[in-house]
């Protein structure tokens, strides 16, 4: 069981530690990479041996960011986590569960953490764990750098669909404002991030499209990418995380799926929800988690099954949301 922490009591373990391992969770995306490598930096700034590890590699679009790599140089004495909820998460390359198993140090802001980590500082409140770890580096007395500001905005941003999504608020704008006084260069960070597409990511895109159906009335859209549609674009996971948005963009859908195929078969699913559908419940009954309006899990099986499992989550979470409404409430007295 898991001890969860605070953000000084998580700055004092880094500070007395050294050769440190930074794991990222599979597929990384903006927030896991961003967090690493901007927390890598800072242990470095202090004179620590600190290195990242992916089970995937890390995508081309976030080379901007120069992350130290694990290359083996070194024998880790403390392992940390960042944004990396549950340990199926870590993925199985790169030998990543030799340390997954040992994680001292868990950073992360989904609310559904496993709480795998011995100590575990989670804030379900922040954006981003690019967003915690703005509060972190302070605790830590690491000046933010243009380069670790670089990384700590591409977390803040990615995850939050460059300050679209419902979980931005005025401390997610006190952070990034704060990384932007440090030197993050905005310009070329959000053309990198989301003004750039490649012809694979355009043709995916094409493709996810085509595979739009709608279920509950119009109430659910979802749209899939097989796994030969994916290799043949020749994408890496982190371009098609935007395609989580295009279901839930369509006027009147209230929940919006995305299924991935992934290279072993089974499929990645994102769930994206508005109003009070609750996007983590639908995720959770199916292994998976996140937060009230972005969710995701992973299911085995074909597409036929995947579809059936995650649709009848959706059937009920829509069903239990009707019945919550109908409801008669109290007149207060």
């Amino acid at each position: 069981m898991t001890e969860t922490v605070d953000c000084r009591t998580a700055a004092a373990r880094l500070r007395g530690a050294d050769k440190v391992l930074i794991l990222c969770h599979k597929n990384p995306d903006g927030d896991t990479v961003g967090s690493a490598g901007a927390l890598c930096k800072a242990l470095q700034s202090l004179g620590r041996t600190a290195a990242v590890l992916c089970s995937d590699p890390i995508p081309k679009m976030y080379d901007y960011m120069n992350i130290a790599t694990f290359d083996g140089s070194f024998t880790p004495a403390f392992v940390v986590a960042v944004d990396v909820a549950s340990i199926q998460l870590f993925g199985e390359k790169n030998n990543v569960q030799d340390y997954a198993a040992h994680v001292q140090l868990c950073i992360d802001h989904h609310s559904s953490n496993s709480g795998y980590a011995y100590e575990t500082l989670v804030d379900g409140t922040a954006s981003a764990t690019c967003e915690l770890l703005v509060e972190l580096l302070d605790e830590l007395a690491v000046p933010i750098t243009p380069e670790i500001a670089a990384c700590l905005y591409t977390g803040i941003a990615t995850d939050t669909g460059c300050f679209r999504f419902a979980s931005t608020s005025a401390r997610t704008h006190k952070a990034a404002a704060r990384v932007i006084e440090a030197g993050a260069d905005v310009e070329m960070l959000n053309a990198r991030l989301f003004e750039s597409r490649s012809h694979g990511r355009m043709e995916a895109e094409r493709m996810a499209m085509e595979s739009l159906e709608y279920y509950f009335h119009d109430r659910c859209a979802l749209i899939f990418l097989t796994w030969d549609e994916i290799s043949g674009c020749g994408v890496a996971g982190a371009e098609l995380e935007d395609l989580t948005s295009l279901p839930r963009s369509i006027e009147g859908v209230e929940v919006g799926l995305t299924l991935r195929q992934q290279k072993d078969g089974s499929f990645k699913i994102s769930v994206r929800t508005s109003g009070e559908i609750d996007a983590c419940a639908i995720a959770r009954r199916l292994g998976g988690g996140g937060h009230s309006r972005a969710a995701g899990c992973e299911i085995s099986g074909n597409l036929d099954n995947a579809k059936h499992a995650i649709l009848e989550e959706v059937r009920k979470e829509l069903e239990r949301h009707d019945l919550a409404k109908s409801e008669p409430t109290e007149l207060q007295g």
